[in-house]
């Protein structure tokens, strides 16, 4: 299994903006093959900005990378330009790779 995030800042005035963006974006991803599953994850806020996290499972590193070369990709990224700047700095890519996975096994009493 491969992790694949990006943190994003954005201004606390557009943190709406970037969820709108976001939620109706055409991600393309269920076209590749290896993608699992994409969380677009919101974290804490400062007075300059809002932490975003997208956290995408891929089955491998490969899959992931191939995502990244393939058309799906470009077209999920077509329109990732703003014409009005929501961040504050640039995206921080993070890759992961899982050495321990557990899953739960049975119900809590």
């Amino acid at each position: 299994m491969f992790v694949a995030m990006n943190r994003f800042k954005v201004f606390p005035a557009e943190a709406e903006t970037f969820e709108t963006i976001w939620r109706e974006r055409d991600r393309h991803l269920d076209e590749v093959p290896g993608f699992v599953e994409f969380h677009l994850l919101k974290g804490p806020a400062t007075d300059d900005h809002v932490l975003y996290a997208s956290h995408t499972i891929w089955r491998s590193r490969a899959d992931f990378e191939a995502w990244t070369k393939s058309d799906a990709f470009r077209k999920a990224h077509a329109n990732a330009g703003s014409t009005k700047p929501i961040y504050a700095g640039h995206p921080q890519f993070e890759g992961f790779e899982a050495v321990l996975v557990e899953k739960k096994t049975r119900e809590a009493a």
